[in-house]
């Protein structure tokens, strides 16, 4: 599962902790659909899933300023309104050969642009990202395929029903 293994710049890690600093962008359409990427281990295209746009901060930016930048790269869409943080979650799985441990925070952003051009995808995500969808929340909780966060089709209903929370919501850690 790379909730971002895409992007492993040293910047990007917590020096007391060692996790992964990653922002992701729960993106919604005027029809609150959200955009998942299809994503699959390299060597292994039957090994898949689908998982939020973002990935690890570069540099000194912030994780707002990463989110933006990985949502551009991934998706090719700039014209968005960045909201709150709406959930934290730290997880831990193997991909690419390694191991990856990330602090994920999970920012709200909307947007009326919903065609999608994936040109700014490093070598790994070239060989790992098959796609981009946009699906309804009832699509999510129907759907077969493996979906992280492992509760994303009960997260957006919540958020599509209460609107964001008050403060991030801290989910499950995962550990694959």
């Amino acid at each position: 599962m790379p909730a971002d293994a895409t992007r492993p710049a040293e910047e990007a890690y917590d020096a007391g902790g060692g996790l992964r600093k990653v922002a992701r962008v729960v993106l919604l359409d005027p029809e609150d659909r959200i955009l998942l990427l299809h994503g699959h281990e390299p060597g292994d295209p039957a090994d898949d899933w689908w998982f939020t746009p973002g990935g690890g901060l570069e540099g000194a930016e912030t994780r707002e300023e990463a989110a933006l930048r990985e949502l551009a790269e991934e998706t090719g869409i700039t014209d968005v309104a960045l909201g709150p943080v709406l959930w934290r979650r730290r997880c831990s799985f193997p991909f690419a050969g390694r191991r990856w441990d990330q602090d994920e925070w999970y920012y709200l952003a909307r947007t009326t642009q919903t065609a999608t051009a994936a040109t700014g995808l490093t070598e790994l995500e070239r060989r790992s990202v098959a796609g981009a969808r946009w699906w309804t929340c009832q699509e999510l909780t129907r759907a077969h395929e493996t979906v992280y966060p492992t509760r994303l089709a009960e997260l957006l209903r919540t958020l599509l029903v209460e609107g964001p929370p008050a403060t991030p919501v801290t989910l499950d850690t995962e550990i694959v």
